[in-house]
């Protein structure tokens, strides 16, 4: 474990975003460092999405293919980005499943069964995940159960009040906003434009995707000016423009597809709007790196004057109301809200978090890891049921993913150590 500053004092993120202080693993090549533990889950992402481009003969990146990966697993994503904070402080929620169903199962017994306003029956959706993450924060920050117990208990509570609430029936169909945010798209703003051999993309699309680009790109210019003004260590400038190179194309890459296909949907929008604010919550605010000492070090950060048992009751809380938020996408998309939704979704938001780059004691993790392990498991998913492979066939490589993904997080510290 690694000591940590007082509060009041901002310590920039190391080793893959976490607040600790030991020496991240590099390799050269070619003269430049590049580091393995930041570096490592998008480069495999990168090679996984070739393999599967190339055993699906280029199906898996056709533009409504892409759109699937990502309505598919909006849901999971969302629940990862909460994930990765709760396990960034040193703890774990087993409930989030549950969490899904049950406020799933609010929203349509709000909408449906009494004929609320959506706009209302969502708000009071959202303040019931709130007030059941306030429930389990509760329990693990002030209480001092561990937060395994907590949640393995509220999975078991949750799912039973789910079947409750529903009757032990499905309820739906829900309203055509909540359908929209799930499965539907942006209009065509501007028009289409040709783009030659692909043909016609909606220029809104590509309009949006460039100032994602350039914003990602001038924030991450800034980070570096700022890394170099306090005296930091930071990745030489050719491979610092080979990576915000590559990203950006990557990006314009799936804005391209989807302009293509029915421009961007509703719920990537959303998406993007959840990891930019929670990105910036993570690395820039002082909750954001007070998350990080607490899982880091708790006793050094308890006696620098941060109090732990807040920070750990608010991302539960926060953990309740992104819980609550997936499980209105996933009832919307399916357009009933069952009593078996959610089911292992804790599961897939834990291996998200963990493929991401989350370490396993605490401390280390980053937003966008976690969306990107969410996106290899989702990728992994869809590959395989393009080229046909029966579903234990992909568990099996999902948990062979899920293992080698903790197993070089373990070796990657362990090099550290021994180079220390």
């Amino acid at each position: 474990m690694s000591s940590i500053s007082p509060a009041n004092v901002a310590v920039e993120p190391q080793d893959g975003g976490g607040g600790g202080t030991r020496p991240p693993r590099r390799f050269s090549l070619g003269g430049l460092s590049v580091n393995v533990r930041q570096s490592g889950i998008y480069i495999a992402f990168a090679l996984i999405v070739l393999l599967f481009s190339v055993l699906t003969d280029g199906a898996l990146l056709h533009p409504q293919n892409i759109s699937n990966i990502i309505v598919q697993n909006s849901y999971i994503l969302i629940l990862a980005i909460g994930m990765i904070l709760v396990i960034i402080s040193g703890h774990i929620d087993l409930s989030v499943g549950s969490v899904v169903a049950v406020t799933g199962a609010i929203s349509a017994v709000l909408m449906v069964n009494y004929g609320m306003p959506w706009p209302a029956a969502l708000l009071i959706t959202l303040v019931a995940g709130g007030l059941i993450g306030a429930w389990q924060g509760f329990w693990t920050a002030y209480f001092g159960i561990p937060s395994f117990i907590v949640t393995l208990a509220g999975m078991l509570l949750f799912r039973a009040l789910t079947l409750t609430v529903l009757g032990n029936q499905g309820i739906g169909p829900f309203p055509d906003a909540v359908r929209t945010l799930a499965n539907g798209f942006t209009p065509g703003y501007l028009g289409n434009i040709g783009l030659g051999p692909l043909g016609g993309a909606d220029l809104f699309s590509l309009l949006v995707g460039l100032m994602a680009v350039a914003g990602m790109a001038a924030a991450q210019w800034r980070t570096r000016k700022a890394r170099i003004g306090y005296g930091q260590p930071v990745e030489p400038l050719p491979l610092f423009l080979f990576k915000i190179i590559g990203a950006s194309a990557l990006i314009m890459a799936v804005v391209v597809q989807l302009a293509r296909f029915k421009n961007l949907p509703w719920v990537l929008v959303l998406l993007a709007l959840l990891v930019l604010g929670y990105s910036l919550m993570a690395n820039r605010s002082v909750f954001g790196r007070r998350i990080y000492a607490v899982g880091g070090n708790l006793q050094a950060a308890i006696l620098s004057g941060i109090k732990a048992k807040s920070v750990v009751f608010w991302i539960f809380v926060n953990m309740g109301l992104l819980s609550a938020l997936a499980g209105i996408i996933f009832a919307g998309r399916l357009n009933q809200a069952g009593p078996t939704a959610g089911t292992a979704f804790e599961l897939d938001a834990i291996a998200a978090a963990f493929i991401g780059g989350a370490a396993v004691q605490g401390g280390v993790g980053k937003v966008v890891g976690a969306i990107t392990g969410g996106l290899i498991m989702g990728v992994i998913n869809n590959g395989m049921s393009l080229i046909g492979s029966p579903s234990e066939r992909v568990m099996l490589v999902k948990g062979i993913v899920l293992l080698a993904a903790v197993a070089f997080d373990v070796w990657t510290k362990r090099r550290s150590g021994a180079a220390r």
